[in-house]
């Protein structure tokens, strides 16, 4: 195990903030919502498609990402995709029609892709088991600042200087986050090229599925996404149209859901010293039922306090920092020598659930209670399901291979 690696801050830092990405290009451009629709002269459910388009458009980037990261290393893939989102960033930031600012948004998740993927991939290069979790819930709490600054930093941007002014230090955002991999992140993969592209790639997703493991602690991650980019998708629309509140009372209430992330994360780095990873993937499995539960019964109500919403939308993002990371371990545990792309397994069908629930809230979005909450209330449901399933998903022991990191 890379102990230099672990005990880096900078390092530590920097692939927090590559997990931050996606969270960032959303987040911050969710105030400029209302305003762009206006002066595109679009609809507010074309408008919400930003966040659902760029989410497909991550989803396209990450097998790629995955692949040509294990056959020539971490940093050249990342210099890549990184360099394709802050362009595409610049372009999203000077769009003049909705088409265009889709297109962009599209190439940005395209490039995104390589950040969120690596981040993973980089982590099992150097740890596993209660190592990797425990760095995996540092880098949440550093992720955990994009929804907590971002909401609050867009509508300050947005009221100050317009629904552009958060798209352009996006871009920003990406060259220094360029500059960040540069100074901090060394190569910790030794490239693998030896087979054809294409029969490198199925051989490893043939590997990933062999893990009988790999693909419960898959079910458990992927799914989450499409309930709460359901809610992120419409929550302007949530706060703002249905309840009445402003645009600046709403960055302030979408950071709570961050906040809840950030306690989430800072449990999780507690808890997992203190008990293995299934367990902790149980105890996120338990809240996530007590949140969704309370969501269908709202959902079944159509009408409910603010504050109880709210409440549970907050354990819902609770439990992804517990969960996720967790379940994010225990699918790349028995798989080292193909982080890469099994990271971008995870990745894709992550950003294509969290795709599918994001466009689905904006299309079915209709004013009312029930169509905001209802993906959500579902998914966790689902979720607890699958869990209680795992004798027959993945019976017998976990997998580990402490001693078997990328770089041995």
């Amino acid at each position: 195990m890379n102990g230099d690696h672990l005990n880096s801050k900078k390092f530590i830092i920097t692939l927090g903030l590559l997990t931050a990405v996606a969270a960032l290009t959303v987040d911050l451009s969710l105030p400029a919502i209302p305003s762009m629709v206006d002066a595109l002269d679009t609809s507010l459910s074309r408008g919400q498609q930003i966040v659902g388009i760029f989410m497909i458009g991550m989803a396209c980037g990450q097998v790629p990402a995955g692949l040509f990261s294990d056959r020539i290393g971490r940093l050249p893939t990342l210099y890549v995709g990184m360099t394709i989102f802050a362009i595409a960033a610049a372009v999203a930031a000077a769009a003049e029609s909705i088409d265009v600012m889709l297109a962009a948004r599209f190439v940005q998740g395209i490039g995104a892709a390589s950040a969120i993927v690596l981040s993973r991939a980089i982590v099992r290069d150097v740890a596993s088991g209660k190592a990797a979790a425990r760095l995996m819930s540092l880098m949440t709490m550093i992720f955990t600042a994009a929804p907590v600054i971002a909401p609050t930093l867009g509508a300050v941007l947005v009221a100050q200087w317009g629904w552009r002014a958060p798209f352009i230090v996006i871009a920003g955002c990406a060259a220094l986050i360029i500059f960040g991999i540069r100074a901090n992140i060394p190569e910790t993969h030794v490239p693998d090229n030896n087979e054809h592209p294409v029969r490198q790639l199925l051989s490893s997703v043939r590997e990933f599925f062999s893990h009988r493991q790999s693909i419960f602690s898959l079910l458990l991650i992927v799914l989450p996404p499409a309930g709460y980019l359901s809610i992120i998708a419409v929550s302007a629309a949530l706060v703002v149209e249905i309840y009445g509140f402003s645009i600046q009372q709403y960055g302030l209430i979408f950071a709570c859901a961050g906040i809840s992330i950030l306690a989430g994360s800072f449990a999780n780095r507690w808890l997992v010293m203190r008990f293995d990873q299934l367990q902790l993937v149980g105890l996120g499995v338990a809240l996530m039922f007590l949140s969704s539960a309370q969501l269908a019964v709202i959902a079944w109500l159509d009408s409910a306090p603010f504050l109880w919403v709210w409440s549970c939308v907050c354990l819902f993002m609770f439990t992804i920092a517990v969960l996720a990371a967790n379940a994010t371990v225990l699918a790349l545990d028995p798989l080292p020598r193909i982080a890469g792309v099994a990271s971008s397994i995870i990745g894709t069908l992550q950003n294509l659930f969290g795709a599918g629930g994001a466009l689905l809230a904006a299309v079915i979005y209709d004013g009312t209670v029930r169509q905001t909450v209802i993906i959500m209330a579902a998914v966790g449901l689902v979720v607890t399901v699958i869990f209680l399933l795992r004798p027959l998903i993945a019976p017998g022991d976990l997998v580990h291979h402490p001693d078997e990191l990328a770089r041995d």
